[in-house]
């Protein structure tokens, strides 16, 4: 059940409890295959939603050993890559769940005439997959106010509404927002959708969703995208967001995540998550960010730890800041047993820019080095996805149309000048 012990920390690390509640929430278990929907226009099966008491064409084992095998196959380098001496296994956490590319289908088909009401969403958010773009949501806003409800041929219900809110100085708001429950009661969801503007450039589009199913699992997650204008620097910046969090109905079981991005027009970049999870005794955090000034200046850094009911307490952590080829990393991998004894090894880098780096380190078992060796420097100046990118996958916010300027209104006016010596009138 759990992952190989650290190396040179003596310590077990429980980050790799796969297979606990991806069955259930994915629609797998013990007799349990999904109901598949067709769709309209496809001669394909697009939607697997529900769940029924049709036999599995798998085992309960042979399904238990797909997921230790996906599991297996996924565990490539850290999300952040940066991992140093220590809890490298902290990537495989409880109830992982695919990574999505981009070649794979969009989130659900919304093909059905509308008539026949939306199509069931209770399926819940995939951990660790970041934020999603928003084409992956399918965002479709009606045009027109609409309320309607309707029943199912198996008896399940659903309900759409739509609208637009006006508020003060231009603001507006058009919002899509539709659910549905299951015959039982047993399951329901819920999803909004929304876009926002007003007469300053301000747009944003979102996606909120919330749901819970036959077994007990219950999830919440937000997605937002906005443009403004900052208001020190008058430059264009994108912020992207999404916070996701599911629990389990049987087990004591859960995990949170809050993703964010921003980027300006300049070049600067931020990025960063917070994450939290736990699995009966056991609960773990990790956070990380990077800020990148559009100069050529970089600050990363991540910080991981973990604890269980009975008192132990393990977690790594390390930063890297760089400007021109010169800059430094350090870190540290800890470990607290039950009885409070701690060990831990501190490290560090200086990186000079002339091919020389000074490695330092101790630990408090007795062992240090410093050294200069010869070495190369490599980090990245640049984000992997930066400004040009997020432009390119915001056409559905940017073609959000800005509001009139209501009457009366008007621009900030520039800000006074400083007060200065007194002049007498001439």
């Amino acid at each position: 059940m759990y992952a190989a012990t650290s190396a040179g920390g003596g310590f077990a690390i429980p980050f790799c409890l796969n297979d606990v509640i991806i069955r259930k929430m994915r629609g797998g278990g013990e007799g349990g295959g999904g109901r598949v929907r067709w769709c309209r226009c496809s001669s394909e099966a697009v939607l697997r939603i529900g769940r029924s008491g049709g036999s599995s064409t798998k085992s309960h084992a042979e399904k238990c050993e797909e997921w230790r095998r996906f599991d297996r196959e996924r565990t490539g380098d850290d999300l952040r890559g940066g991992a140093r001496d220590g809890v490298a296994g902290t990537r495989m956490m409880p109830f992982a769940s695919p990574k999505r590319s981009r070649s794979q289908p969009k989130r659900y088909p919304r093909c059905t005439p509308r008539s026949l009401g939306p199509q069931s969403r209770d399926t819940p958010p995939q951990r660790d997959t970041g934020i999603a773009n928003e084409k992956d949501w399918g965002i479709d806003l009606l045009n027109e106010s609409v309320n309607e409800s309707g029943t199912n041929e198996d008896g399940s219900t659903w309900y759409r509404e739509s609208g637009e809110e006006l508020g003060e100085n231009g603001y507006g708001c058009r919002w899509t927002r539709m659910g549905g429950k299951s015959n039982d009661g047993s399951s329901e969801w819920k999803e909004t959708w929304w876009e926002k503007s007003d007469w300053t450039g301000y747009k944003e589009l979102g996606v909120e969703k919330s749901g819970r199913n036959a077994e007990g699992d219950s999830w919440w997650e937000t997605w937002q995208e906005v443009l403004h204008q900052d208001e020190w620097s008058n430059i264009a910046r994108i912020e992207r967001s999404a916070q996701k969090q599911a629990k389990s109905g049987k087990e004591n079981a859960g995990w949170f995540e809050k993703w964010w991005e921003k980027y300006d027009a300049k070049g600067w970049t931020e990025k960063g998550a917070h994450k939290y999870g736990r699995l009966d005794e056991q609960s773990w955090w990790e956070k990380w960010g990077e800020n990148y000034d559009g100069r050529g200046s970089v600050l990363k850094w991540t910080d991981k730890w973990a604890e269980t009911q009975l008192g132990t307490r393990w977690g790594d952590k390390w930063e890297e800041k760089f400007f021109a080829g010169i800059g430094s990393r350090q870190g540290e991998t800890w470990h607290v047993s039950p009885n409070a004894e701690r060990w831990s090894r501190t490290w560090g880098e200086e990186h000079f820019g002339n091919g020389k780096v000074h490695k330092y380190g101790k630990s408090t078992t007795g062992e240090s080095w410093d050294i200069v060796v010869d070495e190369g420097t490599h980090y990245e100046a640049q984000p992997h996805y930066g400004w040009a990118d997020v432009v390119g996958d915001s056409t559905q916010l940017l073609s959000i149309e800005p509001r009139e300027r209501p009457p009366g209104i008007f621009p900030n006016p520039l800000p006074p000048p400083p007060d200065g010596p007194d002049i007498p009138p001439s």
